[in-house]
């Protein structure tokens, strides 16, 4: 009798389970429609008409599963906000996704326009374009889906939107208030988000932040990220004669600003990559505890080798995840006379390097770029901000403008922060592997005005494949990671969170 009893429960237990895997694959084919339809308005956030036709798809989407939504204006383009019912015993959980994205060059996708997203089946190394009907018998979760902000950002909105309906279907109550707030410039910089965080600051208050953007890690593994990098920019210009002249009258007698450029450029960083401008790695240090959460990353530096094809990586740190941990000075760009077939004879009038520097939170962006100011003037230039005039170049022997732009500040969770650790143990029960803990990644999110001004830990939760090719050509979403961004945003969701 025990024994029937057994086989029998069992079998329900396999009948509620393949039910489940069938209300979760209905979702991921209603997932693939409604970003389909979302896709289809562009999202380039230099055309106003376009972001507010995405804030007005938004606003009827989200109002449909029950949220109560507001635009709000920025000194550039609105934020969209959303949040369901508030109850003051809960704690508060703010989610942050944008829904602008990379401009395009359609000529370089490959397929018609890449806001009309196609489905695709590996061919061989090539990706073959199949009819959507073929998702009629069965989905396959290693076709993907390609267009302009399927992964980035778009995709995991509309996974969030989903995961609200399957938390419906099951009657399963949230235990927290959610707010959402979806930014229409990053990719631009949000240069808008800080004033518009202090200025929403008591709408926006919340006990944690959780960000869903980026590429899970490489591995594939589920991954929890507590910090990334913050940027900054700025443009080394050095000058020649006021016009190019021919090399064979002035070459040895005119200054060459490409080698001037190109001499103050190589004093800057040793034959290992690393930065010899005195003071710019000072406050950082590594203790054992966080090492040990920087070696057990997944990662496998011969395949990032291969994949760079580099025989071997710069110095800055011993493996990847620890030169992360450093702020780079990266030249991003050169520029002076010209190259290939339109090479000519000259004393270039000027050279330009653009830099990048990415920023860790002991690093300060401000103080960095005093620092590359101070060592040129060391070198015996003239620093300008402006194009020098006539007088100016009569005056210095040698002269650089520099133009910076605006700070984008790092940030870094605690690693034994408990959300953190909720994030980990609900991630590893749900897929029964084990959890990339990333301390900081290299890319940039505009997060640091939410941490700073409203007080709270963040932590980024992506739910992308990592070979999506974001913002390049051809930007896709592999299916399966509709199916784990369902999951990952339902267990989250129907989670108590260690907050208060």
């Amino acid at each position: 009798m025990k024994k029937i009893f057994l086989i029998a429960l069992l079998a329900t237990g396999l009948s509620i389970q393949a039910q489940d895997k069938s209300q979760l694959k209905s979702q991921v084919r209603h997932t693939i429609d409604e970003l389909r339809e979302f896709i289809r308005i562009p999202n380039d956030a230099l055309d106003h008409a376009d972001i507010n036709r995405n804030i007005t798809w938004l606003t009827n989407k989200f109002n449909e599963r029950g949220f109560n939504t507001s635009v709000l204006p920025t000194a550039g383009e609105s934020l969209f906000f959303a949040a369901l019912p508030m109850e003051d015993s809960k704690p508060t959980v703010l989610f942050y996704m944008h829904f602008d994205g990379q401009a395009v060059d359609p000529s370089k996708w490959e397929q018609k326009s890449p806001y009309e997203v196609v489905l695709k089946a590996r061919s061989g190394e090539k990706w073959k374009q199949i009819p959507f009907d073929s998702l009629a018998a069965d989905i396959n979760y290693d076709w993907r889906l390609f267009g302009r902000s399927v992964s980035d950002d778009k995709g995991p909105i509309v996974m969030f939107l989903n995961a609200i309906d399957l938390l419906r279907k099951n009657k399963q109550s949230i235990p927290f208030n959610v707010k959402v707030i979806l930014d229409s410039e990053e990719e631009k910089g949000s240069k808008p988000l800080p004033e518009a965080v202090k200025q929403y600051r008591e709408l926006l208050k919340a006990d944690v932040l959780v960000i869903n953007d980026g590429p899970v890690h490489s591995s594939g593994f589920p991954t929890v990220v507590y910090g990334c990098r913050g940027i900054t920019t700025m443009s080394i210009t050095t000058y020649g004669p006021v016009k190019p002249q021919h090399s064979g009258h002035y070459g040895n007698y005119a200054p060459n600003p490409g080698l001037q450029l190109a001499q103050l450029l190589a004093g800057m960083k040793d034959k290992d990559g690393r930065v010899l401008i005195e003071g710019y790695y000072d406050g950082i240090s590594i203790d054992d505890k966080t090492m040990e959460v920087l070696r057990s990353v997944p990662d496998d530096s011969e395949a990032i080798n291969r994949n760079l094809a580099i025989r071997k990586p710069e110095k800055v740190g011993s493996f990847y995840q620890e030169s992360l941990q450093y702020p780079s000075l990266n030249i991003r760009g050169l520029a002076s006379g010209w190259v290939g077939d339109k090479a000519r004879t000259i004393v270039p009038e000027s050279a330009t390097a653009e830099i990048d520097i990415r920023l860790v939170p002991e690093s300060d962006g401000t103080r960095l770029k005093e620092l590359i100011k101070e060592y040129i003037r060391k070198e015996g230039y003239h620093v300008m901000t402006d194009i020098p005039s006539l007088e100016d170049r009569q005056k210095y022997d040698r002269i650089v403008s520099i133009t910076e732009r605006p700070v984008t500040d790092a940030f870094q969770t605690p690693l034994d922060n408990p959300f953190g650790e909720h994030l980990v143990k609900i991630l590893g029960e749900k897929f029964g592997e084990q959890v990339v803990q990333i301390r900081i990644m290299g890319g940039t999110v505009p997060i640091s005005p939410f941490v700073n001004e409203l007080a709270i830990p963040a932590f980024i939760v992506p739910m992308v494949n990592p070979d999506n090719n974001q913002h390049s050509p051809n930007e896709n979403l592999e299916i399966g990671k509709i199916d784990y961004g369902l999951q990952v945003y339902y267990a989250l969701l129907s989670s108590e969170p260690p907050v208060k």
